[in-house]
């Protein structure tokens, strides 16, 4: 069975139903053990991602889950599910903390493919979980905000572009004034705390690039985005400025550049000139 764009969107709604009315409670915030994919679980990941089982399982398929909490799990059967390569990747609440306290800005990120790398996902979804707005593509088919066809933004370095950064904090200073030839040349600098969402702020043409140095950016935060925004004309590299094809594995974590297609020059030339003075 190959899963459907509108079951991955049945799925997330499903999920929404569940988390939205404890988003920023007390109850949110229980934490327990840490997850697979290297965080501390909260009380709300456990929920989210208790629904995907669920989903998963009522519809007797044969699927690898890769997902942020239990790290990957096979559903059904497991030599069929090795045999047709059918992945699903799920972070089942992408911006815990912004969930926890209240922050409007958290998603759930579902990407499906038939292979072994990320340029086989062929269906994502991404769901703003405090506006129930879906987030959509399918490969060779377009991205989409609801029902609305949607696109990056055609703005140059010359015009009011705006940034998303996403820094480790513990050399945040040194690594702003590192990539100063990049973030001088942007009209305007945001921190927003979701990954697969700040994705499709891009691919909806509301912001005009993002640069993540975090090491352990997960392919879990980044896989339906990364769809989603290709779909709608962007793109996504490494921060060295070389394309990549990442594993689809729990333990696939990179820092990576996004942006529309006007900014890529600029941006290339000015990573590679970085890692050439590092």
């Amino acid at each position: 069975m190959e899963f459907t764009i509108d079951f991955l969107k049945s799925m997330a709604l499903a999920i929404y139903d569940k988390i939205s009315p404890i988003l920023g409670s007390k109850q949110s915030a229980k934490k327990y053990q840490r997850g697979a994919g290297g965080d501390i679980s909260m009380h709300i990941d456990l929920i989210a991602e208790q629904v995907v089982l669920d989903c998963l399982k009522r519809e007797s398929v044969d699927v690898l889950l890769i997902s942020e909490e239990v790290g990957e799990k096979y559903i059904g059967n497991k030599s069929e599910a090795i045999k047709t390569k059918q992945k699903m990747i799920v972070d089942p609440v992408d911006g815990s903390n912004n969930a926890i306290r209240g922050i409007p800005f958290c998603s759930t990120s579902i990407a499906y493919a038939r292979g072994d790398t990320t340029d086989d996902l062929n269906k994502a979804v991404v769901i703003d979980l405090n506006t129930k707005d879906i987030f959509w593509a399918e490969k060779g088919k377009g991205a989409y905000f609801n029902d609305e066809r949607i696109y990056v933004s055609d703005n140059d370095i010359s015009k009011n572009c705006i940034l998303e950064l996403n820094f480790p904090m513990r050399k945040i200073l040194e690594e702003l004034k590192r990539y100063s030839l990049i973030i001088n040349k942007f009209y305007r600098i945001r921190v927003m705390g979701s990954t697969a969402l700040s994705l499709c702020q891009i691919a909806k043409g509301s912001v005009d690039a993002f640069v993540d140095l975090v090491e352990n950016s997960r392919l879990v935060d980044t896989a339906a985005g990364m769809l989603i925004l290709r779909e709608a004309g962007g793109k996504i590299f490494s921060k060295d400025g070389n394309n990549f094809n990442a594993k689809l594995s729990i333990d696939s974590k990179f820092p990576f550049v996004a942006s529309n297609a006007k900014l890529e020059v600029f941006l290339k030339e000015n990573l590679n000139k970085i890692a050439l003075n590092r």
